[in-house]
């Protein structure tokens, strides 16, 4: 149990720190305001950017990083741009949860599950590219329909922010943009992570010493996860795995992908994930059906997955109200879509 924790606990501090530290040189800011540049006033054209963006972010620094840094860029944007900000809220949290599929990085539960992929002797990726695409176009599909009124809307272009240290935003952004390659090039992805985590530290340390604090580590969240696998864990011997399995089925993927989720929405989706993993882990389409449940299909309700809490902490900060009902009714109408579309394309 703990060989396959800690190459995840330390991806996830890792890249914790790096989307801090590339947040502190600027690189969402002015990647959000390079966006409503090239958008040239339409609020649609801005809108595809972020879609590109929020989607890029959460496929390679995990959708964590999408929803707790890009969040607070494109609110703020949004505020100045004088656009509702409702679009660009669900934009970031949807795509969080349904761009998560693709790369065994972008969602804790991919790099759990990519342990039995390997002893399934299946490349993740080959299994994982069709539902992902499809999960992304359907989100981007409802979205669009969602909040067809806003995309019509104009706006005046703003002034790019300066960046006072060009050496730490070109580093930064080019850790970013490298650890993508690095990811799907069949290295354990805590190294490629851990190298551009301290190359960051080093350069911060050099020239900007005073934002390293001990706070860039995820301490709460590395100390959920280890309890969350002990209890799942000790559930998991005293019955669980055999109630699980006559919910779930063993022949239907959508009747697996439909109680993942549901369990996500519940609970939470990693101790989702946790849970139901023995009932799908003899096979890889199996594997693929649970990964879409607890990742696409955590949408409900604001719990379903640490990226949510997070997501509405930072939407609340920039005083956008997201009640529970208004993240249920729409949830009501991605999820079914999204899970479904995702399981056809395995």
């Amino acid at each position: 149990m703990v060989a396959r924790i800690a190459p995840v606990l330390v991806f996830l501090i890792a890249v914790t720190v790096i989307a801090e530290l590339a947040d502190k040189a600027k690189v969402f800011d002015v990647a959000a305001r390079e966006a409503a540049h090239l958008a040239r006033g339409r609020v649609w054209r801005l809108w595809l950017l972020v879609v590109v963006l929020a989607t890029g972010l959460t496929i390679v620094l995990s959708l964590d990083t999408c929803a707790v840094l890009l969040t607070p860029v494109v609110l703020a944007m949004a505020r100045q741009l004088d656009i509702p900000p409702k679009l660009f809220a669900f934009t970031t949290v949807w795509l969080a949860g349904t761009a998560s599929l693709l790369l065994p990085v972008s969602n804790l539960t991919n790099l759990l599950a990519l342990h039995h992929f390997r002893q399934l002797d299946t490349p993740y990726l080959s299994v994982s590219w069709r539902p992902a695409i499809a999960a992304i176009v359907i989100t981007v599909v409802v979205l669009a329909v969602l909040f067809h009124r806003d995309l019509g809307r104009t706006y005046d272009v703003p002034a790019t922010p300066a960046v006072e240290d060009k050496v730490l935003f070109w580093s930064a952004t080019a850790v970013c943009v490298l650890l993508g390659p690095a990811f799907v090039s069949g290295i354990e992805v805590a190294w490629p992570a851990s190298i551009g985590a301290l190359m960051l530290v080093v350069l911060f340390a050099i020239r900007r010493r005073s934002e390293l604090r001990w706070s860039l580590i995820p301490a709460k969240l590395v100390v959920g996860v280890v309890v969350l696998f002990a209890i799942v864990a000790f559930l998991t011997d005293h019955g669980l795995e055999g109630l699980l399995k006559q919910v779930a089925g063993t022949t239907s993927d959508l009747r697996l992908s439909a109680t993942a989720a549901l369990g996500a929405n519940l609970f939470d989706n990693l101790p989702a994930y946790l849970a139901i993993e023995p009932v799908a882990a003899s096979d890889p389409h199996r594997m693929t059906a649970l990964l879409i449940g607890v990742n696409t299909g955590c949408l409900l309700t604001l719990w379903g997955s640490l990226a949510t809490l997070l997501w509405r902490a930072r939407c609340k900060a920039a005083s956008v109200t997201i009640t529970w009902w208004s993240f249920l009714w729409r949830g009501l109408i991605l999820t079914p879509l999204v899970v479904t579309g995702a399981v056809l394309a395995i």
